[in-house]
């Protein structure tokens, strides 16, 4: 059996910044028109007036005070609050492939080989951008990949199980080196007209280069990785091609993410916390002794109770990393931009844990030791 490492990863973050603040000034001109459009009803007790939204609000209850996103022109538009990404043509590459091939050739020339060493392609995200051809075959032939390449979807946890399996395939000798690549356009799902969840996601792409230890030059060795699904409706995304035979169509609200936010933190954060010890356990490490956390990034107050119960301890900043305050929720990507950015002061010998956690519900988790 092969042992595997992460010899490189990439980053592709989008052009446009989006503060809270605008948020806030485009989601309260939308409330204060609906409340005025209904304004008979409201006083009659037929309706409840919506609440405005405030920057308060949102760093009190996430962390978040920016996002990156692939449009704004839309967003912060009070008739639209949708991006607006036109529909390309076939023979053009499609957004989402595009954006993953960026973050690819960030990791390709991080790893200093050309992609032709690359066996296979796995394009692990939260939503594709159609259901075929697999938009990591597009991302493949783009870079000039022989071998093979497919999608994986499992929500936020989607990069840490494409780490995984790429890992299994090292290990069983199917491959030398598989590209794992996260692209999310999650502003695309996201429902900009509710308060509780306007301000979560933002638009990034993330590239991880799984190779075998035995022809990789440094990197980090992958101790460990272990996946946990739970069913859950508690995070949900009911868009699909069978909306088109629905009767109802494809207005409705739920066709666009939405969560139980409260019994999301109650529930995960168990679970993730207690399989992260668990899995350290299993590998004979202290989870304790950890230099960094590198966890998914969907709120800042899940990951601050994760990492205390993790290490025992109040965790620093330098061993609990956040990015979410620049990003937001970048979905399966927040993991990876934590490692891609914070992991140049590890020494040899030094361990880390990479880990996702999310709609399923969904975790992954990546020991690593720096080689």
């Amino acid at each position: 059996m092969t042992d595997a490492v992460i010899a490189a990863t990439g980053l592709y973050t989008p052009p446009n910044t989006l503060t809270n603040a605008e948020l806030v000034e485009t989601f309260n001109a939308f409330v204060a028109r609906e409340n005025a459009r209904n304004a008979e009803a409201i006083a009659a007790g037929q309706a409840e007036a919506l609440s405005p939204s405030s920057v308060e609000f949102i760093e009190k209850a996430s962390g978040i005070k920016s996002r990156y996103v692939m449009d704004k022109t839309g967003l912060v538009d009070p008739d639209l609050m949708r991006p607006i990404m036109p529909e390309r043509p076939n023979e053009q590459i499609s957004i989402l492939a595009e954006i993953a091939v960026e973050a690819a050739m960030d990791a390709l020339v991080a790893w200093n080989k050309p992609a032709s060493e690359i066996d296979a392609v796995i394009c692990a995200a939260s939503n594709m951008q159609r259901a075929y051809p697999a938009m990591a075959i597009e991302i493949q032939d783009a870079l000039g990949i022989d071998g093979f390449g497919f999608d994986m979807n499992v929500a936020c946890s989607s990069a840490t199980f494409g780490i995984k399996t790429a890992a299994d395939y090292i290990a069983s000798g199917s491959a030398k080196a598989v590209l794992v690549v996260n692209p999310e356009i999650t502003s695309g799902h996201l429902n900009f007209q509710d308060r509780d969840s306007h301000f979560i996601f933002g638009d990034v792409a993330t590239a991880v280069i799984v190779e075998a230890a035995d022809q990789a030059s440094g990197g980090w060795d992958i101790l460990g990785t272990r996946l946990k699904t739970q069913f859950s409706n508690n995070i949900r995304n009911n868009f699909g091609f069978l909306n088109r035979a629905a009767p109802e169509g494809v207005g409705k609200p739920d066709k666009l993410f939405v969560q139980e936010g409260r019994k999301v933190f109650r529930e995960v954060v168990p679970m993730v916390s207690e399989m992260i010890v668990a899995h350290a356990e299993d590998l004979g490490l202290d989870p304790t002794a950890l230099k960094r956390l590198w966890l998914h990034q969907a709120n800042i107050n899940m990951n601050e109770l994760i990492g205390r119960r993790v290490l025992g301890r109040e965790p620093t900043p330098e061993e609990n990393v956040i990015i979410l305050d620049e990003y937001a929720n970048t979905s399966s990507a927040g993991s990876i931009i934590a490692f891609h950015k914070h992991n140049d002061d590890f020494r040899p010998g030094e361990l880390g844990l990479i880990c996702s956690f999310g709609a399923g519900y969904s975790a992954g988790t990546v020991f690593v030791r720096k080689r």
